[in-house]
């Protein structure tokens, strides 16, 4: 984004980007922010906007967000992606960082490179599309990879996959050395996991593409035991709903996401964002995760960890939202608990006395090439901001 600009273009009543993400997520609730400080009709008492930075990959602006430094009582959230709903608490989450050292041997002799490609999933948003049975690129690599390692010949140089660890990946690929014998083995293993595979996510994913092309020579392969290790490691690593509440207004209490998959010099990174409601539970997750690939002979260290938003059954200004709403539109809308990270849990760390709510207009496909904001829904959107900031100055 520092260099091309986003495309946008409006196709049925949606607004998408040309070949990127759009960034809905969040630049409407932003644009409606600043919408407001600029329309001198919007009517509104004493009024502060925080902008804060970082808030997909760390939220260290919310983090870092001073006690004392603002004078309101009243937060609302626009980081919210479903019209309809209100949003009144959310799963807090903490990043696993994993490394492995790069254990390498020299290529065997009259060997070729052969290139595997997973793509065309749908991927999606880590918290919100993580129940919903999505395809992860990372973990059918990692089944492909179990597959491989049964023929001790084809030798793994390099594997790599995902792009962000809040997106569940899209693409993963590995590259691949071995005699030109094996290749039919290779290409057998290819074509009965890709039809196993688009069997498994029919209506899911259903353009999911599995290819094997010629590649370069590269001048190392992994040691036989790091290729059997990671492999293993990324095949046991957790992924998707791993708990479900069945007292809260979201059934799911606990998730993870292996993000990104990644083959530098020295080292394999991987990353992981684990979600929760539960403190106890995100923990345990995330010690399930370091104990798999510290077997493996990786280190795993936790970053960047925020709290969940607890929901508050006397909030006045979520009560004051749904009379607006119902007033507005003729129904009460929705009260739900987000199985995503927002930054309010970590607000309520320096603003305890703060009543907040979060809504938004609908986005679809936030994190991927696939997002796109509907245009119905940010009238009615600004329509409901714009009356809720009157009534909380009325009243």
């Amino acid at each position: 984004f520092t260099k091309d600009p986003i495309v946008p273009y409006v196709e049925n009543g949606w607004v998408r980007a040309t070949g990127t993400t759009l960034g809905a997520d969040n630049g409407i609730g932003l644009a409606s922010c600043l919408a407001v400080l600029a329309d001198d009709k919007v009517q509104h008492g004493p009024l502060e906007v925080l902008l804060t930075v970082d808030e997909e990959s760390g939220m260290t602006g919310a983090a870092g967000l001073a006690p004392n430094q603002l004078q309101g009582t009243i937060l609302i959230n626009t980081d919210s992606e479903q019209d309809g709903d209100v949003y009144v608490g959310c799963a807090g989450g903490v990043d696993a960082n994993i490394t492995l050292p790069y254990e390498a041997q020299a290529l065997p002799a009259e060997q070729i490179a052969m290139q595997l490609t997973i793509k065309g999933l749908r991927g999606g948003h880590s918290g919100i599309n993580i129940a919903e049975g999505r395809a992860s690129a990372n973990k059918l690599l990692a089944e492909l990879l179990s597959d491989v390692n049964n023929h001790p010949q084809i030798r793994l140089s390099a594997l790599n996959g995902g792009t962000l660890r809040n997106a569940i990946a899209r693409e993963a690929s590995a590259l691949l050395v071995l005699p030109a014998s094996s290749e039919p083995i290779l290409k057998q293993i290819i074509e009965q996991r890709q039809q196993q595979y688009r069997n498994e996510f029919s209506g899911i994913d259903d353009y999911i593409s599995l290819t094997l092309t010629a590649a370069e020579l590269p001048t190392r392969v992994m040691t036989a035991s790091l290729q059997q290790r990671i492999s293993r490691a990324l095949l046991a690593c957790p992924h998707g709903v791993m708990s479900r509440n069945r007292d809260a207004e979201t059934s799911i209490l606990s998730s993870t996401n292996l993000g990104v998959i990644a083959t530098h010099e020295q080292h394999i990174q991987v990353q992981c964002l684990i979600r929760s409601l539960s403190d106890q539970d995100r923990d345990r997750v995330a010690a399930n995760t370091a104990a798999v690939f510290e077997l493996a002979g990786g280190q795993c260290e936790f970053a960047s960890e925020y709290p969940g938003w607890q929901p508050d059954p006397q909030s006045l200004v979520t009560h004051l939202l749904l009379t607006t709403h119902k007033e507005l539109f003729g129904v009460e809308p929705e009260v739900k608990v987000i199985h995503a990270g927002l930054e309010c849990g970590l607000f309520k760390a320096s603003y305890p006395h703060w009543d907040m709510v979060s809504f938004g207009p609908t986005i679809q496909g936030a994190h991927s090439p696939d997002e796109r904001v509907n245009i119905d829904s940010v009238g009615r959107y600004w329509q409901l901001l714009v009356r809720l900031l009157r009534q909380i100055a009325q009243n």
